[in-house]
């Protein structure tokens, strides 16, 4: 998807067209290298962290059919017996997918650290738990100063991760620590959320193309 689509439906986002195309190109690199995404967010970017991975883990505009490669590796791996119907279903039906993981939603990890340890160090004790160098930490936040995230994304850092941060129109603690950030233009909450979701939407389609052609 070329990002004058984007442009076109949102005008006002031609203002941070650049730290888009950086931010989709991280994206790319990350997974060209091995690498895999962790996502945070608190409320409404929470839910956002949800709806990227399921667009990065499945079909997004495209089926993402399996290769002849994946196939294969699927019937060697069906005992002889089983191998057509559970083959054709295997390799039937499921899709190319792109490693994401949404850290709000270790929802066991995250209610026992804030119990047991501290709120604010959720996202960041998940960082250092399943986060490796190469990775991508993509942070959502509307004012760019959410405690529980600039930890986070410090924690990132110091794993030797890149960072993403999609965040308001205003200057914050996530637009001087992270690799890129994509700043909405707007300074309320709910329009920064409204112009993310188009945002991250395009990001996941440039992505998808990028790895698995054209939707046909």
């Amino acid at each position: 998807m070329i990002i004058e689509t984007l442009l076109n439906h949102h005008p006002a986002l031609s203002a941070c067209k650049s730290d888009i195309e950086a931010a989709r190109d991280l994206i790319i690199h990350t997974y060209e290298h091995g690498g895999r995404l962790l996502l945070c967010g608190n409320g409404g970017s929470c839910a956002d962290c949800d709806h990227i991975t399921g667009e990065l883990l499945k079909g997004f505009l495209s089926h993402r059919p399996l290769s002849e490669a994946d196939c294969m590796a699927l019937a060697e791996a069906l005992p002889e017996e089983e191998s057509d119907p559970d083959l054709y279903l295997l390799a039937g039906q499921l899709q190319g997918g792109l490693p994401a993981l949404s850290l709000p939603a270790q929802t066991a990890l995250v209610s026992a650290f804030a119990n047991d340890v501290d709120a604010a160090l959720v996202y960041a004790q998940l960082v250092w738990a399943q986060g490796k160098t190469g990775d991508l930490l993509i942070c959502l936040s509307t004012s760019g100063n959410s405690k529980n995230v600039v930890l986070a994304a410090k924690t990132a850092r110091a794993k030797g991760m890149f960072t993403l941060a999609l965040t308001g129109e205003r200057d914050s603690e996530l637009s001087h620590l992270c690799d890129v950030t994509v700043k909405a233009p707007s300074a309320d909450t709910y329009r920064v959320q409204e112009y993310h979701l188009p945002i991250y939407h395009y990001l996941c389609a440039a992505v998808e193309e990028h790895f698995f052609g054209e939707p046909c």
